[in-house]
């Protein structure tokens, strides 16, 4: 086993519905894909259903899935956790930590966005979080929270009692997302639904209640504290919306215990990642991880990506850019972000791995279709390619090709193990 070089893709979102825009074509169909396309002519195909039949999952829990870990027994941890773990907050066991995201809201507290227009610099970010740091009070003196801004309208929240340790039991505050067993899930909502959600305790115990009231109380004192804050008075002069509000979702309170992904596979396995979920899931994972720019240096990640090879069997990359599209309901920049992705990216990792024979495995972690704005459940298309690899006729890296491959509807967590048992 200790032969295999293997790239591992997966395209954030990249699933996708037919779109009128697009002339009822998905954003995968409608791009000029060239690239993916050759190595899906070089491959075989298949479906994937990163979490479960039925389950819109959040990225967190649909990576792990991706890489191996299906969390079936109902111990995951939760989003907040990870995040804290990926961005190096204060996190202790007993804590309760949650990822928010910046939000806008109106005078009776109905999300205008839930992302606050996605354009916030790390500037504003810090403004924000140190006034509400600075003036945040519990009705509990014991208690206190730590935020900390991570990407754009990202952040995590810490909160923390002195005399207990603080329950994960409770409901969220975002209106979009639903917990189930720990795992972050994305709900139908309609513009009638999303207002701010009040946390309520899942179990009758006192960490829960407080844990509850606690985050209750730092929503109330949010909205309070940045209705007329400096920043928002700019932000509302220069024509963009006010981040005036978190919404918090994903609540943990224990660090994870999963068995490191080079014993689980019995090779080394390394990561190029950006956010900071990726970045948790990799610590959480023993994933080693290679520095490759930013988000969109997609060049710099397909030669960085190549180059690892000399030093791990694996590689897994995670690129961000097609699920943001889909939030959006932009079909047409989800497709023109899939054209530079294949012309950037995939152009440039062939070329490195002329010489070298490795497989390259490229699917999703959950589709997000510009239709519906948000996750789904609907599979992800997943290609397997290389000399190694018995072609099955497919032509093109889209969803119908994915749909008659001969891979079948796989689960998240057999990708790997069937990538790794092909090439073996």
């Amino acid at each position: 086993m200790k032969d295999i070089k293997l790239v591992y893709v997966l395209l954030d979102g990249i699933g996708d519905l037919p779109h009128p825009s697009l002339n009822d074509l998905t954003p995968l169909e409608a791009a000029y894909t060239p690239n993916l396309d050759a190595l899906a002519r070089n491959g075989a195909m298949g479906r994937v259903i990163s979490v479960g039949k039925g389950i819109a999952p959040q990225s967190d829990i649909a990576v792990f899935n991706m890489l191996g870990y299906s969390f079936k027994d109902g111990s995951y941890v939760g989003r907040g956790v990870i995040e804290s773990i990926g961005c190096n907050i204060d996190f202790r066991e007993g804590d309760l930590a949650l990822r928010g995201n910046f939000a806008t809201v109106d005078d009776n507290l109905k999300v205008v966005d839930r992302r606050a227009g996605r354009i916030i610099s790390i500037e504003e970010a810090k403004s924000v979080c140190k006034t509400l740091s600075d003036n945040i009070k519990f009705s509990d003196k014991d208690g206190s929270v730590t935020l900390e801004p991570t990407v754009a309208h990202r952040v995590v929240i810490r909160f923390r009692h002195a005399k207990m340790k603080l329950s994960d039991k409770i409901t969220n505050t975002d209106p979009a997302y639903d917990k189930v067993d720990g795992m972050g899930i994305a709900k139908a909502v309609t513009a009638q639904d999303i207002y701010i959600q009040e946390s309520e305790a899942q179990e009758d115990i006192q960490s829960a209640k407080v844990s509850a009231k606690m985050l209750n109380e730092f929503t109330t004192q949010v909205v309070q504290l940045l209705r007329d804050h400096p920043v928002n008075r700019a932000r509302i002069a220069a024509g963009k919306k006010p981040m005036n509000c978190i919404l918090a979702r994903d609540s943990g309170n224990r660090y994870p215990n999963v068995e490191p992904i080079n014993k689980k596979y019995n090779i080394a396995v390394g990561g190029i990642v950006d956010m900071p979920v990726e970045i948790g899931i990799s610590r959480v994972l023993g994933i080693k991880m290679f520095q490759a720019g930013d988000t969109i240096d997609y060049e710099k990640k397909a030669k960085v990506a190549a180059d690892s090879l000399k030093s791990v069997n694996a590689i897994y990359v995670h690129i961000k850019g097609p699920d943001e599209f889909g939030h959006d309901g932009d079909a047409r920049g989800k497709r023109k972000n899939i054209e530079d992705i294949d012309r950037r990216f995939f152009g440039t990792l062939m070329q490195e791995l002329n010489k070298m024979d490795a497989v390259i495995v490229v699917s999703g972690d959950h589709s997000t279709p510009c239709v519906k704005k948000g996750h789904s459940d609907d599979p992800v298309p997943l290609l397997i390619s290389g000399s190694r690899v018995k072609q099955d006729g497919s032509a093109r890296f889209t969803e119908n090709y994915a749909k008659r491959g001969k891979l079948g509807l796989l689960m998240g967590a057999e990708v790997l193990p069937t990538a790794i048992e092909m090439v073996s």
